[in-house]
């Protein structure tokens, strides 16, 4: 069994490796995932499972303590566990965090590199907390030429990135080639009239029934993507309420991963492209094997 150093570890991965990782891990056989959810009142725990055959089999566990942060304390601890696929023995213990960072915006990114113009340089950051530093570190790997503003409700928060902060979220909307928003936004924050051609959004944040980032309009004018439709159609609040409405119908959603990669691309360079990341265990599960191979690789 290998335990895995964290900061050591993310020294020896790479964000095309990663997305090259997922290229791979989409063509074996759709993974069987399940979550669990307990709750003591506003704590959580969290348990999710994920089987890929050919792959391996994952568990992930995560605590939400939000009475944590008035403590001082972090709100959110976990770990993962990676298993064998032919003999279910334990081999790897991987930090969650690392795992967690490297999944959410390794899975936008591969959106981005499919969806995003290539000649893209105006990057709107659509919320300021580790989500969005992640997103700069990943967009950068692949856009050289890249340049990030950033809008957040809190201007403080914003300003501590030590980037370009917008003050009016509408007029930086309309300026970005690509937005990428990362919010815990239960009612719309970005509206589909704001929108110009060409652009592609990445939405992250919202992740349970409940949340939304964009409005019915932005899902009516864009081309809609999504990661995996078996975890986020049925899950999401992003995704659930147009088509409870019938602004949008399930075959408005062009492809998924697991689909052919030449339906999961641009077709013009004046379309605008929506991609919803939900962040199944499916790529918890392709993420950590990535890591684990890297750190198992690293003496050569």
């Amino acid at each position: 069994m290998t335990e895995i150093v964290p900061r050591e570890a993310e020294a020896l991965l790479s964000w095309p490796g990663l997305l090259a990782a997922f290229e791979t891990g989409h063509r074996l056989p759709l993974s069987d995932i399940k979550d669990m959810f307990l709750y003591r009142g506003q704590d959580t725990i969290l348990n999710r499972g994920a089987w890929i055959d050919g792959l391996g089999s994952l568990v992930k566990v995560a605590t939400v303590f939000p009475g944590n942060a008035a403590r001082g304390k972090p709100t959110i601890h976990g770990a993962v566990t990676l298993f064998d696929d032919v003999t279910g023995d334990l081999t790897a213990i991987v930090d969650f965090h690392l795992v967690t960072k490297w999944k959410t915006a390794g899975d936008s990114l591969l959106s981005a590199s499919r969806l995003a113009r290539k000649d893209a340089t105006e990057f709107l950051l659509v919320g300021a907390g580790a989500v969005a530093r992640s997103m700069v570190e990943a967009y950068s790997a692949l856009f050289p030429d890249a340049r990030f503003t950033v809008w957040s409700r809190s201007r403080a928060s914003a300003e501590a990135m030590g980037l370009p902060v917008a003050d009016d979220l509408e007029a930086a909307v309309r300026r970005a080639h690509v937005i990428c928003s990362a919010t815990m936004a239960t009612e719309p924050l970005i509206r589909g009239d704001w929108l110009q051609p060409g652009q592609h959004l990445d939405l992250i944040g919202a992740y349970k029934p409940g949340m939304r980032e964009v409005d019915d309009r932005a899902m009516q004018r864009a081309r809609i993507f999504v990661d995996s439709r078996a975890t986020t159609l049925h899950h999401i609040g992003e995704l659930m309420e147009p088509l409870a409405s019938g602004a949008i119908t399930e075959g408005d959603v062009v492809a998924d991963f697991y689909d052919d990669p030449a339906l999961y691309s641009r077709r013009s360079a004046e379309e605008i492209t929506i991609a919803k990341n939900g962040g199944g265990a499916h790529l918890d599960l392709m993420t950590a094997t990535y890591i684990a191979g890297c750190w198992r690789a690293r003496r050569g």
